[in-house]
């Protein structure tokens, strides 16, 4: 599978009066690690546009175990990967690594969606295409 990685700085803000990250914010750096995971693989938001009848991946469920806290001042390192893609779901892990530990793990499940086609204001879960799973597996581009 393919693993994309983030480094993060820890800021003032993303602390609690303790120092000590504030667990939404967590959340918020996991679904940005998502989106990145995806430019990684060579699909940005608007080369799924642009190339399938994507709609979005709304998540549909989330969990996190937290092992370690992160304060003020450290670089954290986020690992990313796509851990089994459905039909037309998939689950994403995300681990968070701070001095070289693991202090955060976070599992997300998202649907894939097209336009509703009998109501373009809804969304429907549609299958992942081909090209995105293989993306997402880190196999090799086919020849064109």
């Amino acid at each position: 599978m393919l693993v994309a990685r983030r480094e993060r700085y820890v800021e003032w803000g993303d602390c609690d009066p303790a120092r000590i990250v504030y667990n939404p914010r967590f959340f918020d750096w996991f679904d940005g690690c998502t989106a990145w995971l995806f430019e990684t693989a060579g699909m940005n938001k608007a080369w799924l546009y642009a190339n399938t009848s994507f709609t979005g991946f709304p998540l549909v469920e989330s969990r996190a175990r937290f092992l370690k806290p992160s304060r003020f001042g450290d670089t954290v390192m986020i690992e990313t990967t796509a851990t089994d893609i459905r039909r037309s779901s998939f689950d994403i892990r995300h681990q968070l690594f701070n001095g070289g530990e693991l202090s955060v793990e976070a599992f997300e499940t998202r649907v894939w969606t097209g336009k509703h086609p009998d109501d373009a204001n809804r969304l429907k879960s549609m299958p992942i295409p081909d090209d995105v799973i293989a993306r997402l597996k880190g196999e090799p581009k086919p020849a064109q």
